[in-house]
């Protein structure tokens, strides 16, 4: 008798998804290297800008100026996650919105560690500003973010959504 995954589900499709998002962060931070100097600012909409901002720190530049450590400490985060993600992957590849999820954060995972490894840092590029963001950031700019930040956020909210679908089945 052959046997067969308890998930039910290659780890491959999950993988794709993580490389495709990996590919299209490393593309778009490339080109903006390649087109912008650091603090270059282009204006696309009244409320969106393309920009070229280097994050030394975590999300909402966390830790950024700290003495240098953080940049070892975010890529042993980060490649903490993508071992405990893949493990999750293996486990309940079966769950489709689950597995999609943690594909989103692991792409978006790696695409910063490349990052970090390749410079040091984090090329961040997508600037939004309303002024009704004024009252939580400086003159209503949200911080600038990148496709991989793009990714972990969407993977994030599914998450959610998963668990409010499971409980809701459960009832």
């Amino acid at each position: 008798m052959a046997y067969k995954k308890a998930s039910g589900s290659s780890l491959l499709p999950w993988l794709g998804i993580a490389l495709l998002v990996i590919l299209a962060d490393q593309l778009t931070k490339t080109l903006i290297l390649g087109r912008f100097q650091l603090g270059d600012s282009h204006t696309v909409t009244s409320f969106f800008n393309l920009v070229r901002v280097h994050n030394a720190g975590a999300a909402f530049s966390f830790l950024a100026g700290a003495s240098g450590w953080q940049r070892w400490f975010f890529v042993g985060l980060g490649l903490a996650a993508t071992a405990f993600i893949i493990w999750m992957l293996k486990q309940h590849g079966g769950q489709r919105l689950f597995s999609f999820s943690l594909a989103l954060i692991l792409g978006g995972a790696l695409g910063n560690v490349i990052d970090r490894l390749l410079h040091g840092h984090v090329i961040d590029f997508l600037q939004f500003h309303w002024h009704w963001l004024a009252p939580m950031f400086a003159s209503g700019y949200f911080p600038s973010f990148n496709i991989a930040d793009s990714a972990i956020t969407v993977g994030a909210a599914c998450l959610v959504l998963d668990e409010v679908v499971r409980v809701r089945k459960t009832r």
